[in-house]
């Protein structure tokens, strides 16, 4: 197949590219510098320079592609992710972004069209299991990835396979929030608001991967599909592990009332999410690398640069 990949040198699309590749797929990637679509071609992928914001050209880059997988995303770095105006960017790709590629998918005739979106955009549900068929109830910070997924939905109308990708939050050793999370956790402190019994539903770089190669290859009916580990952890469990990995002790949790002090962005981060993947496990027979985060903490801690 031809596959078409936007964000094809994100921590996401620069391990689906390969997948794909070693899979025996013709892939096309967008690469916005010399150097990432230097990068792209090494890995065997055809690298075009495109906007996903210019219509026209998207639409001329898409052309003869079978599959278009959209995994662009621009995350604020570092703390800029509790500043409203540091989300600009990636509002724009999910609002414009997302419904440019949709329509030049549809215009070219591609049969398949897979979109990421987030899920940490369900409602708390305390200790009861999420599946795709609870409402999302976005925040301020995160309503535009209702507009991610109303693309996927507008290609599906028109009568062809649109999927969506709900993914838990990400982990690995090449992610910069990850670093963060670390330097907290070693001077004793697990920077997460929310009630340390709130659960929380992960899942790591590798094994989303895998499941948008799982995805856009295979014959998955159009709909939504949760992208998370087996096993939800508490906040508790979640830092405990890390500091464990890290041979740290148990780091302190933030007080109640930095959930307040956070706004929309701490009522997100504090909401409890059990979120189940046994749809995305009974439809393609996908299944992570890592169970959970137990298990995959110390494998991340070991991939790090030793400091």
């Amino acid at each position: 197949m031809r596959i078409f990949v936007a964000g094809a040198t994100g921590v996401i699309g620069r391990r689906v590219v390969p997948a794909l590749v070693s899979a025996g797929h013709q892939v096309t990637g967008i690469g916005r510098t010399p150097e990432k679509r230097a990068a792209l071609e090494q890995a065997g992928a055809a690298a075009v320079e495109v906007s996903i914001f210019d219509p026209a050209a998207l639409r001329r880059a898409v052309a003869g592609h079978d599959v278009v997988v959209n995994v662009a995303t621009h995350i604020p770095p570092g703390m800029r992710i509790f500043f409203r105006w540091a989300w600009r960017t990636n509002d724009r790709i999910r609002r414009q972004g997302a419904a440019n590629l949709a329509d030049a998918a549809i215009a070219d005739g591609a049969r398949r069209f897979v979109q990421e979106s987030f899920a940490p955009v369900y409602p708390d549900r305390g200790d009861a299991w999420i599946d795709e068929t609870t409402p999302i109830a976005p925040v301020r910070y995160n309503r535009t990835v209702a507009d991610a997924e109303a693309a996927a939905e507008r290609f599906s109308a028109s009568g062809r396979t649109g999927i969506i990708l709900r993914f838990g939050g990400f982990y690995g050793p090449d992610a910069s929030h990850v670093r963060d999370l670390i330097r907290y956790v070693r001077k004793g402190w697990g920077p997460l608001p929310g009630p340390p019994d709130a659960f929380m539903s992960s899942v790591s770089h590798d094994d989303a991967a895998s499941a948008v190669v799982a995805l856009a290859t295979g014959d998955a009916p159009a709909g939504t599909y949760n992208v998370v580990d087996d096993e939800p952890v508490t906040h508790r469990a979640y830092f405990d592990a890390l500091a464990a990995a890290l041979g740290a002790p148990p780091p302190k949790l933030p007080p109640k009332i930095v959930t307040h002090l956070m706004g929309s962005l701490g009522e997100m981060l504090a909401r409890s999410l059990r979120i189940s993947n046994r749809k995305l496990r009974e439809t393609c027979g996908w299944a992570p690398r890592f169970p959970g985060v137990r298990d995959g903490w110390p494998a991340v801690v070991a991939a790090l640069p030793k400091e």
